[in-house]
């Protein structure tokens, strides 16, 4: 088998060979068939998150060792199983669940993995999809996707879970009588725009300073789009939802667009912070009394909740958002494209292409 690694933060990736692993116990090798290229990978490739105020956090502080398969949204086809490995059989296609914990603490027993302090994610912490062959420790992260297209499934893994996780956070009175207001406009917003849809929601409006991925989300059904960087964002917001936010979801997560988002609540709104660009925002404490709101984070999702998204999935639809395919030794090309912020919606390697 062969993955293209991080070796160094911020250098190419590189091509490694290796022995394809043999499964034990209860792991399951799969042959991966999708890979989605996510904006978490450009923060572990280039090695730090922002944490404001000239502040940085390592990736080795977090745990994550070099080098490194990244790629966490993968689809892959069974191709060995380990003698204890239950319920999949060689064939099957898969999704991979990558937001696995230790599987013992309280926090896992109650199947909240994605919250456990002994994250074993992958593409994170263990080795991911940017490669030929995958191995997942336990068949219970594996999730049937019926007659969803692997590279439409894989944007599930973390685009999907991910959004339908902060989405289930805005409840679901506000989401059916209430335009969510979504920060970015990228794979997450489209994803997001369309499972809002189909979980009923009122409507999205959409923000982001790219007019290109605003024209998207207006193409894909949002109610309005507004620059995040004009300087009535906020009335413009305010207008839009009749008076003020009730959900504001910042998929960017920088110091902008949380106070973009922080100001354009209505009394008793509530801001939910998804995106990792990085930065740091000052808030009046006795804003939270005065004005009943809540600033929450939201981190993926659980195996509950991909369970859910799945069902949700297969009665609705696959979430109609733009996807280019890449071959696998693109995967250098296809970071540096997100980076710079030139794709609209999902870029998927296919390595088994």
């Amino acid at each position: 088998m062969h993955s293209f690694d991080v070796c160094e933060c911020g250098a190419p990736l590189r091509r490694i060979d290796r022995p394809t692993p043999q499964p034990q116990g209860s792991e399951v090798l799969l042959k991966v068939l999708a890979s989605g290229v996510c904006h978490s990978d450009i923060h572990i490739w280039e090695g730090y998150y922002d944490l404001g105020g000239g502040k940085r956090l390592q990736l080795l502080e977090r745990g994550i060792k070099l080098p490194l398969t990244m790629g966490h949204e993968n689809v892959g086809e069974v191709v060995a199983v380990g003698p204890e490995a239950e319920g999949v059989k060689v064939g099957d296609v898969r999704l991979a669940h990558p937001w696995m914990g230790c599987g013992e603490c309280p926090v896992c027993r109650r199947g909240d993995e994605n919250l456990c302090l002994r994250p074993r994610n992958l593409g994170v912490f263990s080795n991911g999809g940017y490669a030929t062959h995958l191995l997942v420790p336990h068949p219970r992260y594996l999730f049937e996707i019926g007659d969803i297209p692997p590279v439409q499934a894989a944007p599930l893994a973390c685009s999907g879970i991910t959004t339908y996780g902060a989405l289930k956070k805005v409840g679901e009175r506000l989401l059916r009588e209430e335009p969510v207001v979504v920060i970015g406009a990228g794979g997450l917003g489209l994803m997001g725009l369309a499972l809002n849809k189909a979980m009923g929601g009122r409507g999205v409006i959409a923000v982001d300073i790219d007019p290109v991925k605003r024209e998207a989300a207006l193409a894909a059904g949002a109610l309005a789009a507004i620059d995040g960087g004009a300087a009535d964002a906020v009335d413009q917001i305010k207008a839009a939802t009749g008076g003020g936010a009730w959900a504001v979801i910042d998929l960017v997560g920088s110091s902008s667009t949380a106070r973009l988002g922080v100001d354009s609540l209505v009394k008793g709104g509530k801001l939910i912070i998804v995106g990792l660009f990085g930065g740091d925002i000052t808030v009046s404490t006795p804003f939270f009394p005065m004005r009943a709101m809540t600033i929450q984070g939201s981190y993926v999702g659980s195996l509950t909740e991909m369970r859910e998204l799945l069902d949700l999935v297969r009665r609705t639809g696959a979430p109609p958002i733009p996807i280019r395919t890449r071959r696998l030794e693109e995967v250098n090309a296809a970071l540096e494209d997100l980076r710079n912020g030139r794709v609209v919606g999902r870029v998927v390697l296919t390595p088994a292409a």
